[in-house]
């Protein structure tokens, strides 16, 4: 028997369709083609090329077949597409940053050199990007494609407030860069060190402070990065923010006054140096107290910076609220 271009078109459309939906779309089809087509030969067209042309405007059979299972023809539809990217972009956010700061300590803690510290850095936040993304969208396909219900349902309250100047992608790029670069300055200080000495070079900071003093100090960056991202995507400063903001200032003022009283911050080695290229005493003392007096004026006016930034965003959005 001599299998004709619409049988085959047929066959192609109902074989990925359940049993007993077959039974009905194969004659429904097979009598809406053999319309079409007469229709074409009744304007004089020839049967084969009518056929052919009917089959051609009717598509791809997989499409069709998709149309009569209600099955959708994409990996993240228009149901869960927008929480799929807010959530997508704010992983992207957070989580490299994490990771190539847990990288750059980790092999910090372990000696090993630059070059080793900004390839495994960069590798580990590709890695994290891509399994990011990776199971971000499995999660939302599987979502999709069951049918899920996540009771996500939009309304007004969910419009953004007015986004304040110093909340945008500026600021915060500008904040997680100047904490990346403090982070690698402080890795190249503890492994290679800054100042030059007899064809070496000395580190700043007092050798023995590695591994727990800086790593403290490293998880207090990375908490100043979250309050950066957390005033970003919120648009505005809140109370929470700046009250973290004032605790992050005030223990990194207390991480760096507490060394500096009991000799602990600098390197002594660089103390001996400094005293050996005609730097007296009494110059270091004033040095000393200029850091500790310049260290606390600078936390204190970060907290007070960051309480009144709240306290303009929060009247900006009692203005925005219009009278009854």
């Amino acid at each position: 028997m001599t299998t004709t271009l619409t049988s085959r078109y047929i066959d192609a459309t109902v074989r990925s369709l359940p049993e007993e939906a077959q039974a009905d779309v194969r004659p429904e089809l097979e009598a809406s083609i053999a319309e079409a087509i007469e229709a074409r030969v009744d304007q004089g067209e020839p049967r084969e090329q009518a056929e052919r042309d009917v089959l051609t405007e009717l598509g791809d059979p997989a499409v069709l077949a998709a149309g009569y299972a209600d099955r959708p023809l994409h990996l993240i539809g228009p149901r869960y597409y927008l929480a799929w990217a807010r959530l997508l972009r704010l992983l992207l956010i957070i989580v490299p940053l994490c990771v190539a700061g847990g990288s750059v300590l980790g092999h910090l803690l372990a000696g090993a050199g630059p070059g080793t510290i900004a390839g495994q850095a960069a590798l580990a936040v590709m890695m994290a990007v891509l399994h990011v993304a990776f199971w971000v969208t499995l999660v939302f396909v599987v979502l999709e494609r069951t049918g899920a219900d996540l009771g996500l349902r939009w309304s007004v309250d969910e419009l953004p407030e007015d986004r304040q100047s110093g909340t945008g992608r500026g600021a915060l790029i500008v904040s997680l860069v100047f904490l990346a670069f403090l982070a690698v300055a402080l890795g190249w200080d503890g492994v290679r060190g800054f100042v030059p000495s007899d064809g070496e070079a000395l580190s700043i900071l007092h050798p023995e402070l590695w591994p727990w003093w800086i790593a403290g100090l490293y998880g207090l960056m990375v908490f100043e990065a979250a309050v950066a991202v957390g005033v970003h995507l919120r648009g505005r400063w809140t109370a929470t923010l700046a009250i973290l903001n004032a605790l992050l200032a005030g223990l990194f003022a207390a991480w760096v006054l507490s060394l500096l009283v009991a000799g602990e911050l600098v390197n002594p080695q660089l103390v001996t140096l400094l005293a050996e290229n005609d730097v007296d005493g009494e110059t270091l003392r004033v040095l000393a107290v200029l850091l500790g007096c310049g260290t606390a004026a600078l936390a204190i006016w970060d907290a007070i910076d960051g309480a009144l930034k709240w306290r303009r965003d929060r009247r900006a959005a009692h203005l925005a609220v219009p009278a009854r």
